[in-house]
């Protein structure tokens, strides 16, 4: 026996360290194979990113420099009270000052009255898509959405022209292009909370059904507080899309430099007519500055409206 163990011995001790794995040399190109994916797995994630990236800064670019140049040709407007209190009555475009206060008031007033109507109709017909809807009428209306969704805003103007001036024999005024801009809202509300309802589990449609409330009940205590944020969010993108409409305006609703409270008495006040309005002349220096001032004046309650949305989604949801 120990003969035998002292032959063994130098063969033990003449192995190389580094044990060949099993199989060979077939084993060792094997795992090589398999590191090959791994490392060309990185690397399509690398160009990825940078693909990405780059995408992203080149979206960014024309975003900045829009604001950019907003703000530093505009801004200087926005510090003086003149421009938060007063109008442009009596003011030529050659003449300095004037105040914007009576755009803005038009503006929001023309865009709540627009939410008004097309909040409630876009959620409704939301609903009955995704909670009721089945057969042709469903079909139909969906279609009837789509169609609603390419039209462009300058045909949606004229509709409402052929209607509202040329049929009932109405004047051009404010309420007319809320109208207008109805038709331009009613899509994007409709499709963003249809989108929202369908994110819903059914799984809380089919528990409150076990427990015998009914579907409307349902749909109004669970399916849209569950959905409320998204549903949020579709008014915002809508509300955006109209604030800064010009076509509807230029055919419905010419410009007035006076304060206009009253959305069925002609002309009516609004930031994008101001803003086309200066554009006009813009070759003179205080001109072009209302224009970018109003620009921005714009911006700023497109940006506070949707802080305002988000803080409201918030507090609404339903909490976790």
């Amino acid at each position: 026996m120990s003969a035998i163990t002292d032959e063994r011995r130098p063969d033990d001790a003449s192995a190389p360290d580094d044990a060949t794995p099993p199989g060979g040399g077939q084993g060792r190109d094997a795992l090589r194979q398999m590191g090959s994916p791994h490392r060309a797995r990185n690397i399509k994630d690398t160009v990825a990113r940078i693909v990405m990236w780059f995408c992203f800064f080149l979206a960014i670019v024309p975003l900045v420099w829009i604001l950019w140049t907003v703000i530093s040709k505009g801004a200087h407007l926005l510090g003086s009270m003149e421009w938060w209190t007063g109008n442009q009555r009596n003011i030529n475009s050659d003449d300095a000052g004037g105040g914007a206060r009576h755009a803005i008031e038009g503006t929001l007033q023309m865009v709540a009255v627009t939410a008004m109507i097309a909040v409630p109709i876009g959620i409704f017909t939301a609903v009955y898509l995704v909670e009721y809807g089945r057969g042709k009428l469903a079909k139909a209306i969906s279609f009837t959405v789509d169609i609603l969704s390419g039209v462009p805003s300058i045909v949606a103007a004229l509709f409402i022209y052929a209607v509202w001036v040329t049929t009932f024999g109405l004047s051009r005024s404010g309420f007319a292009a809320s109208l207008a801009l109805v038709l331009l809202m009613i899509p994007v509300v409709v499709r963003s909370t249809e989108e929202m309802l369908k994110l819903v589990p059914n799984e809380l449609r089919e528990a409150a059904y076990a427990l015998g409330v009914p579907k409307w009940v349902t749909v109004v205590k669970v399916v849209l507080r569950t959905a409320f944020s998204g549903i949020i969010t579709g008014v915002l993108l809508g509300i955006a899309r109209v604030m800064g409409e010009t076509a509807p305006l230029l055919i419905l609703a010419p410009y007035t430099k006076n304060f206009q409270r009253d959305l069925f008495a002609g002309n009516f006040p609004t930031l994008p007519m101001m803003i086309n309005q200066d554009r006009g002349d813009f070759a003179l220096a205080t001109a072009a500055e209302r224009m970018w001032a109003a620009a921005l004046t714009l911006i700023i309650l497109v940006l506070l409206l949707n802080i305002i949305g988000r803080v409201i989604a918030y507090f609404g949801s339903v909490k976790k």
